[in-house]
């Protein structure tokens, strides 16, 4: 969105405007792109995870399969990495990320996979489950600390929002004390809106759609004031359109890298860079993406870059 001049928000970006800014956080990801099958594996992984990392899940519409959010809930911890992919994979992407983890862990007897999902039938072969442990294996192996690629990569292969082509999207802020990164999964219905103003789009047969956020900091803030970022995290699909479908499956997970004491009264610029960095990943996730046709001929096109411009620089918000 910055290369078309939209800038979203008040505070400064990490140097990658991503999520791998927040310090040790890696992405992997695998792509299958091969006509009918449009999907992947997406991998967050945090530093220390083995260990449990404050975390929490929050849920705008349950519509969805999130593996392992119960024990989050319960706990407050992640103890894996997070995952991405499609609907019907995600139970196979789970398994594949437990044996990745056996095989790093002999004495684990117990482990709580965090896999989440978005429904990519409109352009891939959903029924086709096409994940396999190679799959999940490589996004994992190849995790790093670098700029995560965006739009249609990973678990975004075969996504849509907003009735445009989409895919994953990151961003990240800059605050007192430390930095908050978002990496989002988008794939849901509504009227894309870009700081305001609306981009019309003709609308896509693709029900079932969804959106994951993923939302790492290194702040020490614990699993009650995380579920609060998390939220706000539900909150800024708002800003760029969204419907909140009933059948959507909205989800944000949020975790720290970092255990510490945090006063709720300092979270107002928190909560300001949770919303800033997701509302500009679920922006970031539509315009790196390209026109794809997947499976039955199904097409997604790409969001008109130059409507963008004309439309924003036109009210005058383009920077």
């Amino acid at each position: 969105m910055r290369d078309l001049g939209v800038v979203v928000g008040s505070l400064p970006t990490g140097p990658l405007n991503a999520i791998t800014d927040v310090p040790g956080v890696w992405v992997g990801q695998t792509t299958i792109a091969t006509g009918d099958l449009n999907t992947g594996v997406t991998a967050i992984v945090p530093p220390g995870y083995a260990d449990g990392l404050p975390a929490a899940v929050a849920v705008g519409n349950g519509y969805g399969k999130l593996v392992g959010s119960t024990q989050v809930d319960e706990l407050g911890v992640i103890e894996t990495p997070i995952l991405l992919t499609g609907t019907l994979s995600v139970f196979r992407v789970a398994d594949a990320l437990v044996g990745w983890l056996l095989d790093r862990d002999p004495e684990a007897t117990s482990l709580n996979p965090v896999v989440g999902e978005t429904n990519d039938r409109f352009l891939s072969d959903i029924r086709r489950r096409p994940i396999t442990p190679e799959h999940v294996h490589a996004a994992l192996d190849s995790a790093s600390s670098d700029l995560p690629a965006e739009g249609c990569v990973g678990a975004g292969t075969g996504t849509a929002a907003l009735g445009f082509k989409a895919g994953i999207g990151t961003a990240s802020r800059v605050v007192e004390h430390g930095t908050v990164g978002a990496l989002v999964q988008s794939n849901f219905s509504g009227l894309l809106t870009v700081l305001g103003t609306p981009i019309p789009a003709e609308p896509i047969d693709a029900e079932g759609n969804s959106c994951m956020i993923v939302v790492a900091t290194d702040l020490g803030v614990d699993a009650r004031q995380l579920g609060r970022l998390a939220r706000r995290a539900i909150f800024a699909l708002a800003r760029v359109g969204s419907d909140y479908a009933p059948g959507s499956g909205d989800y944000a997970i949020a975790f720290t890298t970092r255990r510490g004491v945090f006063a709720d009264r300092d979270l107002r610029e928190p909560f300001q860079a949770v919303t800033e960095s997701v509302e500009e990943a679920l922006l970031n996730s539509l315009t790196m993406a390209h026109t794809t046709t997947g499976y039955g001929g199904n097409t997604a096109h790409a969001v008109p870059h130059d409507l963008i411009r004309a439309l924003t620089t036109g009210s005058g918000r383009a920077s």
